[in-house]
């Protein structure tokens, strides 16, 4: 041992002979739950993480007392080890040394957090949000999606993925359609737009559940990242709470967005909220963590689903702090989230030319959502439903304010509401530094928020939910107070009069300050904001459809809904009162294609949608794929002045040259080695909706104008066969030809004009016997196309041939035969010994002829009660 070591061996001496004359017994504060139960039982190689005040020390202590195990560092703090090589004794002797703050679980089995994959866009107002930002696209930023790898090569994602070739396999389903919610371009369909549709995107391993390396994120440029996914339910501040707090205050522009879990009507099985169903049951300790953002699951009418994980935290802090809209669970919330969290950080960056602090973009989005449920704050709801829209204009509007905050200090902000708003609402939130691992409270620099009205020197405190841990207490609705338990506050005033407003943020205690803090506000009139229509795709004609908007006014207001074909004057009704609270209404589309608008009446106020379509999705199809072109086609749409045509370019669809009058389309060899895939929209009064599903012409099973040759019956007393081609454009003629013993093919029949795609040929071949045929087509400019060879067979019914004849030996023998009912096969030499039998039902059956000698062999078949066939086969 080297001088050094001895030194410190002597100074930590007294410590070490402490540690070895220490009782057994586990101190269940330095225990994660998950290590608790059944302490003593035996656990061959445990690994578990520490938390340990002097790594160095740490680490001598472990070679003297545990020199099987082994430590490394764990996360980006060196004072988080992973100790491995751990049975129940070394456990014990490990959770009461005074080196060790914490022991922890080591890595658990993550699981991806969705039942189904559906969602919808318009719900959070993301469709409105694209059309009234369409700047807004994730530009120039980066996403990861922690969890199994998506597939980079999906067509919504072409082009923007980060590292692509060296994407682990294989690709998870669950993954890419987080990736599209995210950031899809919408290449194969408008439905698989995602909320960024020009982010890039990155992929990370969920198996580490630790936060990822933090210069390596920065490196790669990735100011959010996505989790949706989660283990069981965990209620406690563990390393992993510790480690993702601590990067978010290393990197203070990074977002970490998780899913709150879908467990929302289990029970924790530890911690203050155990035992108590539908309570405190996020999916993982990670999700803790203060300066992350959890999201729970609504259904599409704003109800948080049954299954979406509540809170609240282990400590009493509000969880989830916002919800959205997952058909399937929370993992879609929480990717919709991670998507709107890049448009706020680019609608930021674009207008003051840096990243936003993530504790900005928390306020942005906690502030601007739709309060659900019980009034205010919630631990089912969180802050509320997010909302596209209202946060794109905070930013963009410059509705906040950043400052910093020390012990005692008050900072004052001013805020002018003009008259005849229906609410005021202000959210502070900042990023806190980490707490010590299994600290019994997260919080460590409090600040206090506190709304004054100047001209009457009213006082408005923040919403607080009581953490008491029993359900009664828990569904109580908030009440103003002052919040020492959370690092988000919010206040909201109803109906406030017009005048000077002074936000006042305080440092209440900040013992590791000066504390970074940001604070967003919002004030808004009663109105109402259309969601759907618009849509990703159009309003299809004569089918019911579901309108979304978002009210912000009295409760039991109405309004009448009227409807009108874009260029009338006259509005039609659509109903005389419809209530606005629900948000939603379900509307019987008229059976037409047009442009159009829907509106509401309220009182004197009118709130007219964006125009919109009614429109059918168009599907392309492929005439034929020649080898110089290749040409598409779809249906005609009435009322359509005109189709674009779209083809794939690096990273999305752009349009194909001039809109087309005609509905078909040449697609010259040179285009064809460009792209494989296109889409097509119609355009309606010179303005292309949306466009209907991308094909791959290569793909779509129409070779050069042929879809399919086909015999009707493979044996018949005459040869009939079915033809499908992809288009009749330029033919002149159809030709049925038949291959001759000299190996050419002659015509037997020729149709022309061809004038359906569908047509059929006949022939009776001179004699019974097996057949080869081919289709020729001719079109105007004398080029000649071919199918691909059939066989067929010409046999009148109850009789058989068989072929080839002679066989070689061992070769199998066809019986064919042109019956309904099975028939017997026996096959004899030429002295009447039997040498193989079989039973068949089809109308082609194969005789193995292997250890039958050459020489002359007699075939007969039996069919039913029928009189037998007799056949002379030659085996050479």
């Amino acid at each position: 041992m080297t001088r050094g070591c001895w030194a410190l061996v002597l100074l930590l001496l007294p410590q070490l002979l402490w540690a070895q004359s220490a009782p057994r017994p586990l101190p269940q504060p330095k225990l994660a739950p998950g290590l608790q139960a059944s302490p003593t039982a035996s656990r061959a190689s445990q690994t578990v993480r520490v938390s340990v005040p002097d790594p160095p020390a740490f680490r001598l202590w472990l070679r003297l007392h545990l020199p099987t195990a082994q430590a490394t560092q764990a996360g980006a703090s060196a004072r988080t080890l992973t100790v491995t090589g751990l049975d129940a004794a070394a456990l014990a002797q490990l959770a009461v040394s005074p080196l060790v703050d914490f022991v922890d679980v080591g890595d658990r089995r993550a699981h991806e957090e969705r039942r189904l994959n559906n969602s919808d866009l318009s719900v959070n107002g993301f469709t409105v949000a694209q059309a009234r930002y369409p700047q807004l696209t994730g530009q120039g930023l980066t996403v990861s999606i922690k969890e199994q790898p998506f597939d980079p090569n999906d067509l919504d994602l072409k082009g923007r993925v980060a590292a692509a070739g060296a994407f682990p396999g294989p690709a998870s389903d669950h993954a890419t359609a987080m990736a599209t919610l995210i950031g899809g371009a919408g290449n194969s369909d408008p439905l698989g737009r995602g909320v960024a549709p020009a982010v890039r995107l990155a992929t990370s391993d969920f198996a580490r559940l630790l936060p990822d390396d933090g210069p390596q994120l920065a490196q790669a440029g990735i100011s959010i990242q996505n989790h949706s996914y989660g283990v069981g339910i965990e209620n406690y501040y563990g390393v992993e709470a510790l480690e993702y707090d601590r990067q978010c205050q290393q990197y203070p522009q990074l977002l970490h967005v998780f899913s709150s879990g879908n467990s929302g009507t289990a029970a924790s099985p530890s911690g203050a909220y155990q035992g108590l169903p539908s309570w405190a049951n996020l999916t993982g300790q990670f999700k803790m963590s203060k300066n992350t953002l959890s999201i729970g699951a609504t259904d599409p009418s704003g109800q948080v689903a049954a299954l979406s994980s509540r809170g609240p935290a282990y400590d009493g802090r509000v969880k989830p702090e916002l919800v959205a809209y997952g058909e399937g669970g929370s993992s879609e919330a929480a990717a919709l989230v991670s998507g709107l969290g890049a448009l706020v950080q680019q609608a930021h960056r674009d207008l003051r030319g840096s990243l936003p602090p993530a504790a900005l973009v928390k306020a942005v989005l906690l502030n601007s959502a739709d309060d659900l449920g019980r009034p205010e704050v919630d631990f089912v709801n969180g802050f509320g439903q997010a909302d596209a829209v209202g946060a794109l204009a905070t930013v963009r509007e410059g509705r906040f304010f950043t400052g910093t905050a020390t012990a005692g200090a008050d900072r004052v902000f001013t805020i002018v509401v003009p008259a005849g708003q229906h609410q005021l609402k202000a959210t502070l939130a900042w990023s806190d530094p980490e707490a010590a691992a299994n600290a019994p409270q997260a919080l460590i620099n409090d600040l206090d928020v506190e709304l004054l009205a100047v001209a009457t020197g009213q006082r408005w405190l923040p919403w607080v939910l009581s953490p008491t841990p029993r359900a009664d207490s828990l569904s109580l609705p908030a009440r103003r107070r002052p919040d020492h338990l959370n690092n988000v506050e919010q206040i909201t005033v109803v109906a406030p009069a017009p005048g000077t407003y002074e936000v006042h943020v305080r440092g209440f205690a900040v013992p590791q300050g000066p504390q970074a803090f940001s604070l967003a506000y919002e004030y808004s009139p009663v109105a109402l904001e259309w969601h759907r229509p618009p849509t990703p795709g159009n309003v299809q004609p004569g089918a019911s459809t579901t309108l979304l908007w978002q009210w912000n006014g009295p409760a039991t207001a109405t309004g009448r809904l009227e409807y009108r074909p874009l260029g009338r004057t006259q509005w039609r009704l659509v109903s005389a009162a419809v209530p606005l609270a629900p948000n939603r209404y379900a509307w019987a589309a008229p059976d037409t294609t047009a442009l159009a608008q829907l509106r509401f009446v309220v009182g004197s106020q009118t709130f007219p949608s964006d125009t919109f379509a009614i429109a059918p999705a168009l599907a392309l199809q492929v005439g034929y794929t020649c080898p110089d072109e290749t040409l598409l086609q779809w249906r005609q749409v009435p009322g359509a002045t005109g189709y674009q045509v779209y083809q794939l370019s690096a990273t999305t669809l752009v349009p194909l040259g001039l809109p087309a009058t005609d509905t078909a389309l040449v697609i010259s060899r040179t285009q064809m080695a460009l792209t494989r895939y296109y889409a097509v929209a119609p355009q309606l009064r010179g303005i292309a909706v949306a466009p209907g599903t991308t094909i791959d012409f290569a793909t779509q099973g129409t070779a050069c104008y042929f879809r399919s040759f086909l015999p009707r019956q493979l044996v018949d007393a005459l040869i009939r066969f079915d033809v499908e081609l992809g288009t009749v454009f330029k033919l002149r003629s159809a030709t049925l030809e038949r291959q001759r013993p000299d190996g050419r093919f002659e015509a037997v029949q020729t149709i022309s004009p061809v004038t359906s795609v569908r047509f059929a040929f006949n022939d009776q071949p001179p004699a019974a016997g097996r057949y080869l045929y081919r289709v020729r087509l001719d079109n105007v400019a004398g080029q000649q196309f071919y199918s691909g060879t059939e066989e067929a067979f010409l046999l009148r019914a109850g009789l058989i041939q068989a072929y080839p004849n002679p066989v070689q030996a061992g070769a199998s023998l066809t019986v064919v035969a042109n019956s309904t009912s099975p028939i017997t096969i026996r096959l004899y030499d030429m002295l009447g010994r039997f040498q193989r039998t079989a039973t068949a039902e089809g109308l082609i059956n194969l005789i193995d002829t292997n250890g039958l000698k050459p020489g002359l062999y007699m075939l007969k078949v039996q069919q039913d009660n029928n009189a037998g066939q007799t056949l002379k086969i030659v085996i050479q």
